[in-house]
């Protein structure tokens, strides 16, 4: 036992210099937006900078962006955890049913929401409306997190905190909550990041943040410094963000005491609670789920627009799967020397290498498509309108998620059974593909899943890259709610929907049972 524990306690094998190469084509991709703005500014100059900075409109974008983003984030995360702990913990009716029900708005996107709740009444078409649509799009992504780790947690430790006299609110908070905080807070950012980025919602909500604006200086004037300017702005909202989600990982415990000897805890009586906790649950279903599939399901019956565009539906699902299939393999396959590389090299230079793309990740879609047309045009000019530049696109839009999928499984795999293989002869390349891709098949999975579920619903950067001719079904319900005909694009919506449940299915079922 003893030689055991030396063994275990050696130093990983370093990393094979194959996989410090792959990692660079990923850190050279998610640098080109930086280099754009860097490029941008220095044309800009000194004093058109800071002119452009602190004139009145940047400064009302940014109290809109700030007020969207904390107002999503805040309302996402009361829910998200409400409901986490009443179907995980309560003795809520169905609450089976409900564990799976809670997560299904995430199969429609932000954008088909907005575009069922702005096509019912203009009164949702400002600030706080896009706050409480968003909030019913969002608080899946608090939700998924909080729920596994509620059923990971040790109740143990809520039954010490009771036993010392402190009633359930007091245990929860002291015993209960600190163990949630690191899936709460990385839910919590990952909402907060998304709220930086959104563009199709905020559009058809009328409401302006620095997204919709950079994306209006692209159409006004191509290329357009003022939108360089702006996408400072925008990152440098961006890296607080970053750095919380790297702080809360760099704490976040990955192993336990005694594991897998905790006992389930027992459901919590709500008492009178008990149906009026239910119909809360039946309301934020009928909010955040019937309400735009109602919508929907009129649209696809009425209006003077219905019928129109069928012609493009085939050509458009197409166009989406084979898009998102191909962006979701690269977008894996790129993440994965990141993830290997900071798992087993614990140097600052491998760690800035794998958190690069987190600065990155709040901009838009517009920010990086302008980065991707800016450059190509100067140095590569034959990619240009080119397909390879969209998949650019995507890869730096959602490498941080992919990371985020991989990590768990990269994490749970012993550095030193990689060091055994390679004792025994086999090449570096050999042991990645005989021993540790077999280990991280579940994680690469869950990356691929989730890549899908994000690179179908994209839509800026699809507009302004896809070659000529290319449609996606985002791109088509876009074209249509734009018109205001939004009979026409509710086939492509419903479609948009359909295709979005296999992801959520698959990331769901791996986000609630990973914790089991």
């Amino acid at each position: 036992m003893i030689r055991l524990g030396l063994m275990a306690g050696r130093q990983p094998a370093s990393p094979p210099a194959w996989m410090g190469l792959a990692a660079l084509l990923p850190v050279a991709l998610v640098c080109l937006p930086l280099v754009y703005i860097a490029l941008r500014t220095l044309q800009t100059g000194p004093r058109g900078v800071i002119e452009e900075i602190f004139r009145p409109r940047t400064l009302e974008l940014l109290g809109n962006t700030v007020t969207l983003a904390l107002g999503v984030m805040l309302l996402s995360s009361l829910i998200g955890l409400g409901v986490a702990w009443c179907v995980e913990r309560s003795d809520l009716p169905g609450r089976r049913a409900w564990r799976v029900a809670a997560g299904l708005p995430l199969a429609v996107p932000a954008f088909v929401s907005s575009y069922a709740w702005a096509s019912i009444d203009i009164a949702f078409q400002n600030l706080a409306g896009a706050i409480f649509i968003l909030s019913l799009s969002s608080y899946p992504l608090v939700y998924l997190p909080v729920a596994a780790a509620l059923r990971g947690t040790d109740p143990g430790l809520e039954d010490v905190c009771r036993s010392l006299g402190h009633g359930p609110w007091r245990a929860f908070g002291r015993a209960l909550l600190p163990q949630l905080a690191p899936a709460l807070g990385s839910g919590a950012l990952l909402v907060l990041t998304h709220m930086f980025a959104e563009f199709g919602a905020l559009a058809l909500l009328r409401v302006q943040t620095f997204t919709t604006a950079i994306f209006e200086s692209y159409e006004l004037q191509f290329d357009s410094a003022s939108a360089a300017m702006q996408s400072i702005v925008l990152m440098l909202l961006c890296i607080p963000a970053a750095w919380a989600e790297m702080r809360l990982r760099a704490g976040r415990r990955i192993a336990r005491v005694g594991r897998g000897a905790t006992r389930p805890a027992r459901p919590i009586p709500l008492g009178h609670a008990r149906w009026p906790v239910l119909a809360l649950f039946g309301l934020l279903g009928m909010v955040a789920l019937g309400v735009p599939l109602a919508t929907l399901a009129y649209w696809l019956a009425h209006g003077h627009s219905a019928g129109q565009g069928h012609a493009q539906i085939l050509p458009a699902i197409q166009g989406t799967l084979a898009l998102a299939g191909a962006g979701a393999v690269l977008t894996s396959l790129l993440a994965i020397p990141l993830v290997l590389l900071a798992a087993r090299q614990r140097g600052r230079l491998a760690q800035l290498a794998e958190r690069l793309p987190y600065i990155v990740h709040g901009l838009p879609g517009v920010v990086v498509a302008l980065a991707l047309v800016f450059l190509s045009i100067r140095l590569a000019p034959a990619l240009y309108q080119g397909v390879g530049v969209l998949l650019a696109a995507y890869a730096i839009l959602f490498l941080p998620l992919a990371q985020s999928s991989l990590r768990a499984s990269v994490e749970l795999v012993p550095p030193q059974i990689e060091a055994i293989a390679r004792s025994l002869g086999r090449r570096p390349f050999h042991v990645f593909l005989t021993v540790i891709l077999p280990n991280i098949a579940p994680g690469i999975g869950a990356a691929l899943a989730l890549m899908m579920l994000e690179i179908v619903r994209e839509l800026t950067a699809t507009l302004m890259l896809a070659p000529t001719g290319t449609v996606t079904l985002a791109t088509e319900v876009w074209s249509y709610t734009a018109d205001a005909e939004y009979a026409a694009a509710a086939p492509f919506a419903a479609l948009l929907v359909l295709v979005s449940i296999v992801p959520v299915w698959v990331f769901t079922r791996r986000m609630l049972h990973h914790n089991r």
